[in-house]
């Protein structure tokens, strides 16, 4: 088997902090538009699954800043614990932000869920591959 080894610039904690900023406010722009765009094809619940699909980039974000600033000291329960407070946060914040926004819809409990559920599951994927980062 061939031991790869990532650049250095991948184990700067503050790159994925930049990252996870960015992130952050993209999400913050696409929550300030009006309503989605529609395509004429109505899938149901979709929504749902780009939450969960953001919320997954986020929280694998979020796990990479915070592996890389506590990498010595790793205790794996209390990431898990920081990134699902963080980002269930983000989440409400998100949720009463486009209760604001004329023509969107804010305060839903199912996005907020599907949020959380992608966090968990970045999170997840990240402590599985988190060896590239190593």
């Amino acid at each position: 088997m061939v031991d790869m080894k990532s650049p250095t610039f991948l184990k700067r904690a503050d790159l994925w902090l930049i990252l996870f900023f960015v992130w952050f406010g993209t999400l913050w722009h696409l929550s300030s538009s009006a309503a989605e765009v529609r395509t004429g094809i109505e899938i149901p619940h979709l929504d749902k699954l780009a939450h969960f699909g953001y919320f997954f980039g986020g929280g694998g974000l979020l796990s990479a800043c915070l592996y890389r600033l506590s990498h010595r000291n790793l205790d794996w329960a209390r990431l898990l614990v920081i990134v699902l407070f963080v980002m269930t946060t983000i989440g409400c914040l998100d949720e009463w932000h486009q209760s604001w926004v004329p023509g969107r819809s804010g305060n839903d409990a199912q996005d907020l869920c599907a949020d959380v559920m992608g966090s968990l599951a970045g999170f997840l994927i990240f402590r599985r591959f988190h060896r590239w980062l190593s």
